[in-house]
C-alpha cells in the first residue's frame, strides 16, 4: 500500500506532505522521517468547521468553545503522498556560481500586523504572537490563541520564528471578514476579562479568609491577656493577704515577747506555752453605782467604718472607694456649707448606692455626721443650721485613719 503520510521517527508526528516535514525539521531539528500508511487524522467541527488533526486538539477545541460534534473526514482527504521535493521558480538562479556555497539567509516571516498588535495587547510577547500567527497561517485571532494554548509547553515558544529569505512570501489573507475578526477579538478579550474577574474574586475570598483568621487570633490573644491579668490580680491579692497575715503574726509575736519581758522583770518564771491555761476565774458581776459612759460619736463613726470594712473584706477596692466617697461628702459639707448641693444626697442615685448606700454602715455614718432623711426618705439632707464643724472634723479624722492605716478593722 502506498504511503499516505510522513512520520517523524523522533517524536511520532504525522505530516501530510514533504513541505510540512521540512518545516517540522526546521523547527525541531528532527531529521528521521519515514513514509507511513497511517493517515493524518482530520476531524472537522460540525459547528464552526475548524479542522483538528488529533484527538487532543479536538478535546482542547471542545474545552474552549463547547463544541462537541466532529465529523471524521480523514478518508476524504487521504491521498498518496508525493516524495518529490517541490522546486521554486528561482531554483535555477541558486546554482549560480557566484552564490553557490553561501549560507542561506533567514528572516522573520511576515504576519498580519493588526492581529500581531491585538495579541500583544492581550499580553503575549511579540515573539510568541509572531510564532503563533505564522504557524496558524494568519487565519484569525482565535486560531493564533488556540495555537499558543496547544504549544505553550514548547521549549522554543518564545523564540522568534525564522524562514528562508528566498521562500519568504506574503502572509495569507485572513479567511474571516473584518467584522468577524473583530467579534472574535472581542470574544477573546471578554474571556480574558472574565478570567481576571474570577481570579480577583478568588483572591478576595482568600483575603477574607485571612482577615477572619487574623481576627480569631486577635480575639484569642485578647482572651489570653485578660486571663493572665485575672490570674495576676488573684496572685497579687493572695500575696497581700499573706503579707497581712505575716504582719498580724509579727504583732502577736511582739506582744508575746513584751509579755515575757515583763514576767522576767517581775521575777516570774517563763510561761510554758504547752501547759494548759487555767480557766478564767468566775467573777461575780457587780453592779456599778457609777453611770455607764455612752459611746462618743467618734467611736460610733469608727465602729461604722469597721463594720463596712469587715463586711467587704474580700473587696479592698470597694472599701477604699466607699471611704474616699464619704470623705468627699464630709469635706464638701465642711468647706462649702452655704451650697445646698453639697449638703443634699439623692438616696436612689445609682453611683451613691453602688459606692456607699448598699454597704453596711455607710448611711449610718452620714447620719452621725448630721445628715437626715427627708422628703419621704428620698434624700439625705444636712441643714445649714445643724452643721457641726467639730463633728465633721472628727469624721474626717476617722476616715483618714481608716484609709491610711493598713490594719484598720483587721485586729
Amino acid at each position: 500500500m502506498a504511503g499516505v503520510s510522513l512520520k517523524c521517527g523522533d517524536c511520532g508526528a504525522l505530516l501530510k506532505s514533504v513541505e510540512e516535514a521540512q518545516e517540522h525539521a526546521e523547527l525541531t531539528k528532527h531529521t528521521d522521517f519515514s513514509e507511513s500508511t497511517e493517515a493524518v487524522l482530520n476531524l472537522v467541527c460540525s459547528t464552526c468547521g475548524k479542522p483538528c488533526r488529533s484527538k487532543t486538539e479536538s478535546d482542547l477545541h471542545t474545552k474552549r468553545t463547547g463544541h462537541t460534534e466532529f465529523t471524521d473526514k480523514t478518508s476524504e482527504t487521504t491521498k498518496p503522498i508525493s516524495l518529490e521535493v517541490p522546486k521554486s521558480s528561482n531554483d535555477v538562479d541558486m546554482v549560480d556560481a557566484s552564490t553557490a556555497g553561501e549560507p542561506e539567509e533567514m528572516v522573520v516571516p511576515d504576519v498580519d500586523s493588526k492581529l500581531l498588535e491585538e495579541l500583544e495587547l492581550m499580553g503575549f510577547s511579540k515573539e510568541r504572537a509572531t510564532r503563533a500567527l505564522h504557524f496558524s497561517g494568519n487565519s484569525s485571532l482565535e486560531a493564533a490563541a488556540n495555537w499558543i494554548v496547544e504549544h505553550e509547553d514548547d521549549a522554543d515558544i518564545d523564540q522568534m520564528p525564522l524562514v528562508s529569505a528566498k521562500s519568504k512570501s506574503e502572509p495569507p489573507k485572513p479567511s474571516l471578514t473584518p467584522e468577524e475578526r473583530k467579534a472574535k477579538a472581542q470574544e477573546l478579550v471578554e474571556r480574558a476579562r472574565k478570567k481576571k474577574e474570577e481570579e480577583e474574586k478568588r483572591m478576595e475570598r482568600e483575603r477574607e479568609k485571612e482577615r477572619i483568621r487574623i481576627g480569631k487570633e486577635l480575639l484569642e490573644a485578647k482572651r489570653m491577656e485578660e486571663e493572665n491579668e485575672r490570674k495576676r490580680i488573684i496572685a497579687l491579692r493572695k500575696a497581700e493577704k499573706e503579707e497581712e497575715r505575716r504582719a498580724r503574726e509579727k504583732i502577736r509575736q511582739k506582744l508575746e515577747e513584751d509579755k515575757a519581758e515583763r514576767r522576767r522583770k517581775l521575777g516570774l518564771p517563763a510561761e510554758d506555752p504547752t501547759a494548759p491555761k487555767p480557766p478564767p476565774p468566775v467573777v461575780e458581776e457587780k453592779k456599778s453605782s457609777l453611770p455607764i459612759r455612752p459611746a462618743t460619736k467618734a467611736e460610733q463613726m469608727r465602729e461604722c467604718l469597721r463594720s463596712l470594712k469587715q463586711s467587704n473584706k474580700d473587696d479592698e477596692a470597694k472599701v477604699k472607694t466607699a471611704f474616699n466617697t464619704l470623705l468627699t461628702y464630709v469635706k464638701n459639707a465642711a468647706t462649702k456649707p452655704d451650697e445646698e448641693k453639697f449638703r443634699k444626697i439623692r438616696l436612689s442615685n445609682a453611683a451613691f448606692q453602688d459606692r456607699v448606700g448598699n454597704l453596711e454602715g455607710g448611711i449610718k455614718f452620714l447620719e452621725l455626721c448630721g445628715f437626715e432623711k427627708v422628703e419621704g426618705d428620698e434624700f439625705l439632707f444636712l441643714p445649714r443650721e445643724k452643721i457641726d464643724r467639730a463633728v465633721l472634723n472628727s469624721a474626717g479624722t476617722e476616715l483618714n485613719s481608716a484609709i491610711n492605716n493598713p490594719f484598720f478593722g483587721v485586729l
